[in-house]
């Protein structure tokens, strides 16, 4: 019996050889899988953010696109605005001119046309400062 005890030890070495490499071959697999897994989500999630960024970096510009167009039909609308305003103060100074020119004592006009003058100036005071806060 003792042969069979003797080579009994002997064949547990020889199936722990045997199981030995396939073992290695095996943990190695799964750690070049994890491994493979973990650079797998890294580079995704990369992906997913610089497509985010795009995205709004995209829609930022465009935002900015419209409140650019925005800015600049309200400045063209105040501008046009404004000179018409300055038209009108044109006209007042012309008929306040004429006005002083041909006064005469019984005609009271030239009180109306301060007052007019002076209005229009407020409306064109208030216009102008409405254009700087825009700029």
């Amino acid at each position: 019996m003792q042969p069979l005890a003797e080579s009994n030890p002997v064949s547990r070495r020889r199936s722990a050889v045997k199981n030995g490499p396939s073992v290695k071959w095996f943990l190695l697999f799964w750690i070049l899988l994890i491994g493979a897994g973990v650079y797998g989500v890294y580079s995704y999630t990369n992906h997913l953010k610089e497509q985010m960024l795009s995205q709004l970096g995209a829609q930022s510009q465009q935002q900015l696109t419209v409140l650019k167009t925005d800015y600049e039909t309200k400045i063209t609308a105040l501008t046009e605005q404004v000179q018409q305003l300055q038209s009108t103060v044109d006209t007042f100074n012309e008929l306040l001119t004429f006005t002083k020119d041909n006064q005469s004592d019984k005609t009271d006009n030239s009180n109306k046309l301060y007052t007019q003058l002076s209005e229009v100036r407020k409306q064109l005071d208030s216009l102008k400062k409405e254009m700087d806060l825009l700029k």
